[in-house]
């Protein structure tokens, strides 16, 4: 195998979830040259990894370029981490001799090898972690068991930028420094009202002493400055004024003692980097993706309606709001304050 073609997950957090089959793909493959085939927007997460010797994006603007790319010098394989018929496609057009994936969409023809989604009895898709799922598909290339143990990397240009904030905030300062994450672009209906943010926030300030800081991506500015002005404590601090990025995100959580989240992207880059994390779950299936880190608290509602994988609620939330501060405060507490590493917390569920 002289050349392997990586196509990338399309999701922030679950790029993070095939570290551990990108890892074991390339000590299997190690003489190998590895190329990432990625949306542009998740290039930054694997920002500063030994993992890759090229990377290739697929832009809806220059829609052939990556094939024209992969067919200058076609990979022996291609590794197929997201299920589009496009992915597949790609591959094909760009002369990948062979194709692993999972047989979704139509796509069977286009793959050497491939496999099929674990269905419950009655046919449909049963919830299985993506991180297990990504380490079946490198399995069919012989690679050994990659478990799931997750990893992210850190350039010195985004430590840098993250040192000059913390400094700018004051966040030095304190012995502890939690993280918040509020927001997520899968949709509205996994999000928590700024008002229990801010009073957790708030909470935690008050009874540790120590600091807090709300992280940001682009379009999540307003609301980090929200939360903050919502706390009313010196303490309480935003990274709105900062340039965001993936990077910034990634350096702050690695240095953060422990990271509050919705179920979005950071709250794998916190697994990633071994920083304990409290997540909020409201219509998402714990079960698509747990990662078996065991510095982890789930917390979500037990509600007839849910999960419902929706992006927008079209009834009253219910799944988030019965969250309440207090216990989000409580399970952050407990991971603080743990000595050493805690089992995991892999669903907690109460009744409405």
């Amino acid at each position: 195998m002289n050349r392997v073609a990586v196509f990338l997950p399309n999701w922030i957090g679950d790029v993070v979830m095939a570290t551990p089959a990108i890892r074991a793909l390339r000590h299997h493959f190690a003489g190998a040259s590895f190329v990432a085939v990625c949306k542009p927007y998740v290039a930054d997460v694997l920002a500063g990894s030994p993992r890759f010797d090229e990377t290739l994006y697929l832009d809806k603007k220059r829609p052939f370029a990556a094939v024209k790319a992969l067919r200058a010098d076609p990979p022996d394989a291609a590794v197929l981490f997201p299920n589009s018929f496009r992915a597949a496609l790609v591959a094909r057009f760009g002369g990948c001799r062979r194709v692993f994936g999972f047989a979704r969409y139509g796509r069977d023809v286009l793959l050497t090898k491939r496999l099929y989604p674990v269905r419950g009895t009655d046919g449909t898709p049963r919830p299985v972690p993506a991180i297990d799922d990504y380490n079946r598909v490198v399995k069919l290339l012989g690679v050994p068991d990659p478990g799931h143990r997750m990893e992210l990397f850190t350039t010195p240009a985004d430590v840098a930028v993250a040192e000059a904030e913390w400094q700018r905030l004051g966040l030095h300062h304190y012995r502890e420094v939690v993280a918040v994450n509020a927001g997520g672009a899968f949709g509205s209906s996994k999000h928590w009202s700024d008002e229990s943010f801010a009073e957790t926030a708030r909470t935690l300030a008050d009874r540790r002493g120590g600091a807090v800081v709300v992280l940001c991506g682009p379009s999540e500015r307003e609301t980090a400055r929200r939360i903050a002005a919502l706390a009313a404590r010196p303490a309480v601090v935003s990274l709105a004024d900062a340039p965001p990025s993936i990077g910034l995100t990634k350096a702050v959580v690695r240095r953060a003692s422990l990271l509050v989240t919705t179920d979005s992207g950071p709250r794998h880059f916190a697994a990633a980097f071994g920083v304990p994390v409290v997540t909020l779950f409201g219509p998402t299936h714990i079960g698509w993706t747990e990662t078996y880190f065991p510095k982890a608290v789930h917390l979500q509602k037990a509600v007839p309606c849910g999960p419902c994988q929706l992006r927008v609620c079209p009834l009253d939330h219910r799944c988030m709001k019965l969250l309440t501060p207090t216990e989000v405060t409580a399970a952050a507490e407990r991971l603080l304050d743990a000595k050493t590493d805690l089992p995991l917390v892999t669903e907690r569920r109460h009744a409405s």
